[in-house]
């Protein structure tokens, strides 16, 4: 009868301290894994257009938790990863995760076709969207986020690839941003951030 009544308040005592860490996430105050970078004078809109041809700005996403990350298709390991955590961040998310919206904007456009970039981005979630540009279009909406990339010859004119910023900016329901995740950040981490930015509306 000991043993099981032990047992009983060991469980209940584990059941507090999970309830007890998730209270934490969402205490007003609480501090973000991201860097917080709410009320920045950049990362504020975008003006391109999807796989479709569709041109699309942030109050396009309006009601939704937006993620967005600068890369290019052909990039080998930091793209794919970055993309890899999104959607499980989505995934994690359960019910919630239609109020996440990831968007993958390209600093390769001259590769990155819509016919390319769609398929490429889709394969992560159905969900996700692709954005596009001309290089001038490219080059002004890197500028807004703050955003480096460079292209690096390679042996070959298509051989090239790109040196790019790897981190994600997030932006709330209302289309602010709010935070930037460093590259690493992991989905477990970030899913926490997405969490309390829907609580906090």
């Amino acid at each position: 009868m000991t043993s099981r009544r032990s047992l009983l308040l060991g469980s209940a005592a584990l059941v507090l301290a999970g309830c007890d860490r998730m209270k934490a996430l969402f205490e007003p105050g609480a501090k973000f894994n991201g860097i917080d970078i709410t009320g920045a004078q950049y990362a504020r809109n975008f003006a391109l257009v999807d796989a479709h041809g569709r041109e699309r700005t942030m109050a396009d996403f309006q009601g939704k938790i937006v993620v967005i990350f600068f890369g290019f298709t052909q990039c080998p390991d930091v793209c794919p990863t970055a993309m890899v955590e999104l959607a499980q961040v989505k995934q994690a998310l359960g019910a919630d995760g239609d109020k996440l919206q990831g968007i993958f904007i390209t600093v390769d456009p001259e590769r990155d076709t819509p016919e390319v970039i769609g398929p490429y981005v889709q394969a992560f979630d159905p969900s996700f969207v692709a954005l596009r540009g001309s290089p001038e279009q490219t080059a002004a909406v890197a500028r807004e986020f703050k955003v480096y990339y460079n292209k690096v010859p390679g042996k070959t004119p298509d051989g090239y690839t790109m040196d790019h910023s790897a981190g994600l900016y997030v932006f709330d329901a209302q289309g602010r941003v709010r935070l930037y995740a460093r590259h690493g950040i992991g989905a477990e981490l970030l899913t926490q951030d997405v969490r309390r930015l829907l609580v906090s509306g």
